[in-house]
């Protein structure tokens, strides 16, 4: 079920990539009626700023960089152009095969969603998510992944697979770029026995692993939380504050 080594060079372009909301906040007030970046500034902003994006951002940027390596690419996703809108990556390897990419959610690696190859698997599967185990189920031209925790809960989350036209696209990346609705960070940590994921969420830390979820001590002000963001995925800190204080002002209007 593991991904190619053609697909995961690109894949692994990403690793010291966050998703997050940051940039869109304080990218926000700086741009005109089109919120969403191009690739191309995505890569200024990243360099300059250590900056990267969320779901949109990511796909975006992921499919690009496949292109650019020779490897048909596309979006899918569910819900657009609202509140639970999502996107993801479909990678084509030079045999055909077909990988599902999530950055948005940083998956570990990508997964293999060819039920007619001889690699596919509907068992519950290790080494794809953080803490948790994944089963692909294929139905016509849809996936869903149920995604398994260590406690017995188990949540989905479903694909259509048609590819999504880069216009439809790019409006739906648009709208989601103007709506601001609470400051997300997640980031990968490598270490030598696993990957675990790192998370801020609306003033809350933690880090998920396979052994379980550590909660990290509350902070006092944005000052303090820009410190700790900073530290996990070098953004930097003056942007973070500034963007911390937009949400802060969101949410206390």
């Amino acid at each position: 079920m593991k991904a190619t080594q053609d697909v995961l060079r690109v894949w692994h372009m990403f690793d010291d990539h966050p998703m997050e909301t940051i940039t869109k906040a304080w990218y926000f007030s700086r741009s005109g009626e089109n919120k969403q970046r191009s690739v191309d500034l995505m890569k200024e902003h990243r360099n300059e700023f250590g900056t990267s994006g969320n779901c949109f951002d990511l796909a975006l940027w992921l499919i690009e960089e496949f292109l650019a390596n020779g490897i048909t690419a596309y979006a899918v996703g569910h819900d657009l152009k609202t509140h639970n809108a999502h996107v993801a990556v479909v990678a084509i390897n030079e045999e055909g095969s077909r990988y599902f990419c999530d950055l948005g959610d940083l998956w570990i690696e990508p997964i293999l969603i060819d039920r007619d190859s001889d690699d596919y698997c509907e068992d519950e599967l290790v080494g794809f998510v953080t803490g948790g185990k994944i089963k692909v189920e294929i139905n016509l031209n849809e996936v869903n992944f149920n995604y398994i925790r260590p406690n017995g809960k188990v949540s989905n989350q479903r694909f259509s697979l048609q590819p999504i036209e880069f216009n439809e696209l790019f409006d739906a990346a648009n709208h989601s770029q103007s709506l601001l609705r609470h400051p997300l960070v997640e980031m990968r940590i490598y270490s030598p026995n696993e990957v675990s994921h790192w998370e801020f969420d609306r003033w809350n830390s933690f880090i998920s692993s396979n052994s379980g979820l550590i909660q990290e001590s509350r902070l006092s002000n944005n000052r303090e939380w820009a410190a700790r963001i900073n530290s996990r995925t070098v953004i930097n800190k003056d942007i973070i504050i500034k963007s911390l204080d937009v949400y802060s002002k969101i949410l206390h209007n």
